[in-house]
C-alpha cells in the first residue's frame, strides 16, 4: 500500500491522495476529504500542527477538484473574482488573524466561491473554534462548518513518518533505530524531521551508517 506523510521533505515528496498514510490521528480528515463534493455547505476546515498533513491533503484535494491553493497571507493581493471561478484551498488562515484587510478579502472570497457553486478548504494550526479571527462576518460564516483535526501522531504514524524521512534521504536504517526514535523524540512531525536531518548529517560527517548507537549519541547530546 503506498504511504506518505504530508511533510516538507528533503527528497521527492509525493502529494497524491494514494500516497497519504491513514492512521487514527488523521482518519476523520481523510474520510471528509474523500467525501467531496458532498461537503455540507460546500466547505471543509482542517486543523493541525505544522507538518501534520494539511498541505498534503490540500494538494490531494486540489488534484481531484481542480482547486487553486493560496496562502491566506496573500489573499488580499489576489484577484478575488478570478480565484472564485473555481474551488479554492486557503492555507494557514490563522496567520491572518487580526489583519482586517486580509480577513475582509477572505470573507469576500468565501462568499463568492460558494455563490459560484464551488467548494472551499481552509486550514489552520489550531481547531477552528480557536481561530482568533476579528471580523465577525467571517467568524459567523465559519461557525458550524464541517471540520477535522489532524492530531499528533500515534506510534504507528510516527514510525512511518520517520521511515519515510529516512527513505527520502536514501537511508534504510535497522528497525531498532526507528523504534528507538519513536520512544525518545517529541511526538511531533517537526521533531521527527529535525531528528532525521541531524542523524543524516552526523552519519555523513562520521562516514558511518545510521545505527541505534549513532542515534543515541545524537539524542543524548541534543535532548
Amino acid at each position: 500500500m503506498p504511504q506518505q506523510l504530508g511533510l516538507d521533505l528533503p527528497g521527492i515528496t509525493a502529494l497524491g491522495r494514494d500516497d497519504f498514510l491513514v492512521a487514527p490521528s488523521n482518519a476523520l480528515a481523510v474520510a471528509l476529504l474523500d467525501a467531496w463534493p458532498n461537503w455540507q455547505g460546500g466547505k471543509l476546515l482542517l486543523s493541525g500542527p505544522a507538518g501534520s498533513g494539511k498541505t498534503h491533503l490540500a494538494h490531494a484535494w486540489a488534484a481531484r477538484s481542480g482547486a487553486r491553493i493560496i496562502q491566506a497571507s496573500a489573499v488580499a493581493e489576489d484577484d478575488i473574482p478570478a480565484l472564485a471561478e473555481g474551488p479554492v484551498a486557503v492555507e494557514d488562515v490563522t496567520d491572518i488573524a487580526g489583519d482586517l484587510a486580509r480577513e475582509t478579502a477572505l470573507f469576500h472570497l468565501h462568499n463568492l466561491v460558494l455563490a459560484n457553486g464551488h467548494s472551499l478548504m481552509f486550514t489552520g494550526d489550531v481547531v477552528p473554534a480557536g481561530w482568533p479571527l476579528s471580523l465577525p462576518d467571517l467568524k459567523s460564516r465559519l461557525q458550524g462548518a464541517t471540520s477535522a483535526e489532524l492530531a499528533a501522531p500515534d506510534d504507528t504514524l510516527l514510525s512511518a513518518v520517520i521511515a519515510k524521512l529516512f527513505a527520502d534521504r536514501q537511508i534504510m536504517p535497522p528497525p531498532n533505530v526507528i523504534q528507538y526514535l519513536v520512544s525518545r523524540i517529541d511526538r511531533s512531525f517537526d521533531a521527527a524531521r529535525d531528528t532525521v536531518a541531524r542523524i543524516d548529517a552526523e552519519s555523513i560527517a562520521r562516514k558511518k551508517p545510521v545505527t541505534r548507537r549513532l542515534a543515541a549519541d545524537i539524542l543524548d547530546n541534543t535532548l
